[in-house]
């Protein structure tokens, strides 16, 4: 019976333990970059606001620095509007990849809203990310296209 009640308990810690983060594909990110496209695949050109900040076609030319230790780093946007934001992020190991823009003075913990995409085509320079929208009842795809600026 004790047998039982260890073998138990450490296929408990063992599958408990599942990893959250895919740490490999977020060292990959580390350093900066720069949106060099933002793309509707299948669907025609549509006006979308991303990340409730401005059109998604004036995050082309925003900068963005991730850093991997601890999963924090910065955008900051040019085109169309100045804006500039602290980020917190991190990928999963399902290549999902969350993000919060995080004000002055504001602690990650408190910030509830967020965003949540899909990584592709992850390469040593280049990688996107895929966010899914509605648009008049049916879901779009919107990819960024980032490529390494250092």
């Amino acid at each position: 019976m004790r047998k039982i009640f260890i073998v138990s308990l450490l296929l408990a810690l063992v599958t408990s333990c599942k990893p959250t983060i895919d740490t490999k594909s977020q060292v990959g990110l580390k350093g900066n970059w720069k949106i060099t496209n933002v793309s509707y695949p299948g669907a025609e050109y549509f006006k979308a606001t991303s990340f409730q900040i401005a059109d998604s076609k004036c995050f082309i030319g925003s900068t963005w620095s991730f850093v991997s230790n601890n999963n924090k780093g910065t955008m900051a946007l040019t085109q169309c509007t100045d804006f500039q934001s602290d980020i917190v992020w991190s990928i999963t190991p399902e290549k999902e990849f969350t993000l919060k823009f995080i004000g002055e003075d504001a602690k990650a913990r408190k910030v509830t809203q967020g965003y949540r995409m899909r990584v592709a085509n992850q390469s040593a320079n280049s990688f996107q990310l895929i966010d899914k929208i509605n648009v008049g009842g049916n879901t779009a795809d919107i990819v960024y296209q980032f490529e390494r600026t250092n």
